[in-house]
């Protein structure tokens, strides 16, 4: 069976929902595929206790807010069931179940979408996913033993999955240091390596949330190609978590550079023997599906703020894809607002009516 929809958005999280609300808005007909069983299942798989470093106040998408008290730090559940409450709230076109495995131009210069429910055509896609899909790990992680249980920071749930003996969490991010720090916390012999970790911010400055300072100061929409932004880029500030604290409580070596079996090897030539490695590592773009001549030679989008050179192909959700709020969840709607417009003007619509709502 074949659907026909203007404007297909590819991904149901954050950044495909509010594109949809922008589209819809400007009165397009469009579709969102999500290939997970429910909205905001991406964030229910993420591990038990993450907490968004963003208040609820800076964690709404356009349009809606994020209910409970503005200054608390919502769950990863809890906005999971935002988003999904959002797609209700609006009667978002989420279909989900419905994984795209393959986009294609068509003959008519629109495009084809396959997925395993039915075929979709579009003059327009959005892509909204791929940037967070694919975990990133070193080549060296095949030289482990078998007997050496390996993980990447997207499979940790909690300390309690994680097998007795020392671990090892590879990595220089948020990510790293927190879970890091909750297994210090449990107990565990923990060791985190990395060779330098960006500059540590507290939570709180002066009585206030250091977002708060962060949108007053205008911080997340800048861009990271040039000036602040850019040194903001390169450095990926720790946020929240008291790294000194933290270094009291567990072991750093340098960064991990090859292993021998139970051990992995760091910069400085130290072997350390290891039951359990978590790489918070990060992830790589992942798009095996798209076929369109826009990825570069990584399998990264080319793009300028998420406008192709392929005509009618979008992307919105990217890291820094126009400033440093791009894959933020209470920034992304900036983006989605700047697409849609764009989707807006391509198919003849008024942009600017994007910007009702």
């Amino acid at each position: 069976m074949t659907t026909d929809v203007h404007t297909l958005v590819v991904g149901g999280g954050q950044a495909g929902l509010a594109t949809g609300h922008h589209l819809r808005r400007a009165g397009i007909d469009c579709a969102i595929l999500d290939a997970h069983p429910r909205v905001g299942d991406a964030w229910r798989r993420r591990w038990d206790s993450l907490t968004l470093f963003t208040p609820r106040r800076f964690d709404a998408l356009p349009g809606l807010a994020f209910p409970g008290d503005p200054d608390g730090h919502p769950g990863k559940d809890e906005v999971a069931d935002y988003l999904a409450g959002y797609a209700e709230h609006f009667a978002l076109p989420v279909h989900t179940g419905c994984a795209v495995t393959a986009l294609r131009p068509a003959a008519d210069d629109g495009f084809v979408a396959e997925t395993g429910t039915g075929e979709w055509t579009a003059r327009q896609v959005v892509v909204a996913g791929g940037a967070f899909h694919t975990p990133s790990v070193p080549a060296v992680a095949a030289r482990l033993a078998p007997s050496v249980v390996q993980l990447h920071s997207s499979d940790y749930r909690n300390p309690a999955g994680i097998p007795d003996g020392d671990v090892v969490v590879v990595g220089a991010g948020n990510t790293s240091v927190q879970i890091a720090a909750e297994l210090a916390a449990a107990g565990r012999r923990v060791t985190i390596a990395y060779d330098e970790l960006g500059t540590a911010l507290p939570q709180r400055l002066l009585g206030r949330d250091i977002f708060w300072w962060f949108s007053r100061l205008g911080t997340m929409g800048l861009s990271g190609e040039r000036g602040i932004g850019a040194r903001i880029r390169a450095q990926n500030p720790i946020i929240g978590t008291d790294v000194r604290g933290l270094l009291r409580t567990v072991r750093r070596t340098r960064r991990v550079v090859d292993a021998e079996r139970d051990a992995l090897v760091s910069a400085d030539g130290t072997r350390h023997p290891v039951a359990t490695v978590v790489w918070a590592t990060g992830f790589r773009p992942s798009y095996p599906w798209l076929h369109v001549p826009v990825l570069d030679d990584r399998g990264a989008p080319v793009h300028r703020g998420g406008v192709t050179d392929r005509p009618g192909l979008y992307f919105v959700g990217l890291p820094w894809q126009r400033a440093r709020g791009s894959a933020v969840l209470g920034w992304v709607g900036r983006d989605a607002e700047f697409i849609a417009g764009h989707a807006a003007a391509a198919a003849g619509h008024d942009r600017t009516a994007v910007r009702t709502g």
